[in-house]
């Protein structure tokens, strides 16, 4: 059986993420998404718009000298849904972090028009993002 397109689109964005493709990535973030992010650290709160998003995940990589990788582990997807869940891994002025996540994403025409980050331990992500 064939995967859903939505899972291939996923599997798609994290090796974009994962390697810097910023052209792939604004391919597949519509330009109105808006990216939450739980906790209070440095990237708490909505980024409104793909030019927002681009730029937190560009000082997600700056803070961490490029170290940081969200390591996809399963995809559940829908028409307009999809659950992915990762571990995010990375290395931060001698510390570093290991963390589970899930992300949820609204998709309409192949372009995420809403995502949503879910740590398993927002306490983790807080201490390692301050």
């Amino acid at each position: 059986m064939a995967e859903h397109p939505n899972v291939t689109l996923i599997r798609r964005g994290f090796a974009a993420f994962n390697s810097g493709d910023v052209a792939t990535l604004t391919e597949l973030i519509a330009k109105d998404c808006v990216q939450h992010m739980p906790g209070q650290n440095v990237f708490s709160g909505e980024h409104k718009g793909q030019e927002a998003i681009l730029a937190m995940y560009g000082q997600i990589a700056e803070l961490t000298e490029g170290s940081y990788r969200a390591d996809l582990t399963e995809v559940y997807a829908n028409d307009h849904r999809c659950i992915a869940l990762y571990t995010g891994t990375a290395t931060r002025n001698e510390r570093s972090v290991t963390e589970r996540h899930a992300l949820t994403f609204e998709l309409i025409d192949g372009k995420a028009i809403d995502i949503d980050d879910v740590p398993l331990d927002g306490v983790v992500d807080d201490s390692f993002w301050q």
